[in-house]
């Protein structure tokens, strides 16, 4: 456990080399005592700094979704993150690839939620009920920590890992079967990555539920409006200059993002 000074220090390590470009030693490293509880206390000072900015909350992101992802972290749950409007990326605009310490882009069947959701005891019949419609998304992430050499506390301070995201159209979901969409990743006719919308906890909504669930102990609520990225469907794929990427989701549609 950390002092609230040390968190303090932690999280201005993490600002540092967001705003430089020019990421850190792991915190575990430097503060070998942090924990997740230090960790989501880290990620809150900087969230609460760039809200003090004038930045707003947009939605949540949910990391470390996938049975394999958690085996190799060596927790038994996801994690998660905010999403900031000033996160939110868009198609037709290319992202300066520049900008980021190390980033790579994740599929994504992200959520938008047309009412709150519940908090204690959410279930995902309560997550398809509140849901406007689910959406093809990318995330783009990346780590202030050098080379991801990144544990589960590393990862949580630094939001998760989470940049920005785009998202797509999308369908109401009761007119899809969210176990069973296909998601294809591909540039300039290359495919790079696919998987299935059940690699996210068998059921992204489920993800979705678990995520209220966990935010409302600390009176966090998913509010009507917000987008919440439930999970990769596939693995990481790093970012070049000139990259041109496309999700394709069966029964979903598509969306892309470029880089310069």
């Amino acid at each position: 456990m950390l002092t609230d000074r040390q968190r303090h220090e932690a999280a201005e390590l993490l600002r540092s080399a967001e705003h430089g470009v020019t990421p850190i030693a792991p915190l575990t490293e430097a503060y070998p005592g942090i924990d997740t509880e230090d960790a989501y206390e880290i990620q809150l000072v900087n969230i609460r700094h760039r809200l003090a900015a004038g930045a707003e909350v947009r939605g949540h992101k949910v990391g470390l979704s996938s049975p394999v992802m958690q085996r190799m972290m060596g927790v038994d749950e996801p994690d998660y993150g905010h999403l900031l409007h000033d996160m939110e990326l868009r198609s037709d605009v290319p992202v300066t690839a520049a900008r980021y310490c190390s980033p790579r882009v994740e599929v994504e069947v992200g959520f938008v939620l047309g009412d709150d959701l519940p908090g204690e005891g959410c279930t995902p019949a309560d997550v398809l009920a509140a849901t406007e419609r689910v959406v093809p998304a990318l995330e783009l992430i990346d780590s202030r920590i050098r080379d991801w050499r990144i544990t589960i506390a590393d990862t949580i301070a630094d939001n998760a890992s989470s940049a920005g995201y785009v998202i797509g159209e999308g369908r109401d979901p009761r007119e899809l079967d969210l176990k069973a969409i296909d998601a294809r990743l591909s540039s300039g006719g290359e495919l790079l990555a696919e998987g299935r919308s059940d690699a996210v906890l068998g059921d992204p909504a489920l993800s979705v539920a678990w995520l209220a669930r966990t935010v409302a102990r600390f009176g966090v609520p998913l509010r009507k409006g917000h987008v919440v990225l439930p999970g990769s469907c596939t693995r990481a794929v790093d970012v070049a200059p000139g990259a041109v990427f496309t999700a394709e989701f069966t029964g979903l549609g598509s969306v892309s993002l470029s880089f310069i």
